[in-house]
């Protein structure tokens, strides 16, 4: 899997460079900067992009807005986002084309080599793995959107939003897949939200009706 990486913390650099060559990554360009960043991306176009939001000179969002633009003129660039910050402002800026491949975990996560290198591999293949931080933030202030759910029916629709099969679901909830998908069916229902075959196309169905926009 080819890799671009963009963290402007060397130490953090060096160490995610040595992680993801262990798990069989290639990293063909490690960069600190968003100029370097949107100039890496459009000339490896890899696989998949791990790249941190605030990063020179300004600190601001220079990572999301190389991403964003690099995602106008490679549609399907896999994209996951490390951030020191739960900033719901900048997960609705990825996550509003409803094109997929897009990951947003908080740095802690990469602590967990496990998790990490899983939500890698699910962005790259198309997926989405938001961190459930960052689910938390975009439930929260929807509560009259949610009144209609039950307190399961909400504990599902989390999960489901970070990307986690029917089978994950139930494993966490300690409830059978068949439970899982008559809860996940009553939600969609109370949502107004048309159910689909693909995993993928439901989160990002889920994550597009927490962000406001009709799916």
């Amino acid at each position: 899997m080819k890799v671009v990486l963009a963290e402007d913390n060397s130490l953090l650099r060096e160490g995610l460079i040595r992680l993801l060559e262990a798990h069989d990554c290639e990293v063909c360009a490690a960069v600190a900067d968003g100029d370097a960043l949107a100039a890496a991306l459009l000339e490896h176009r890899p696989d998949v992009a791990v790249v941190d939001i605030r990063m020179p000179p300004t600190y601001t969002d220079e990572g999301l807005r190389a991403v964003v633009s690099a995602r106008d003129s490679l549609p399907s660039l896999p994209v996951l986002v490390l951030s020191q910050y739960v900033e719901q402002l900048y997960a609705r800026e990825l996550l509003r084309d409803g094109r997929g491949a897009v990951g947003y975990l908080l740095k802690d996560r990469v602590a967990d080599v496990e998790e990490f290198i899983t939500a890698l591999q699910r962005v790259a293949s198309g997926g989405t793995a938001m961190d459930p931080e960052v689910i938390a933030g975009l439930l929260g202030g929807q509560s009259n959107r949610l009144d209609a759910l039950t307190a399961r029916e909400q504990e599902v629709l989390a999960l489901m939003a970070e990307g986690r099969s029917n089978a994950a679901i139930a494993a966490e909830l300690h409830v059978s897949e068949k439970a899982v998908g008559k809860h996940s069916a009553s939600l969609f229902r109370k949502l107004d939200l048309n159910q689909s075959e693909d995993d993928n196309r439901r989160v990002l169905a889920v994550l597009a009706y927490l962000d406001g926009r009709t799916a």
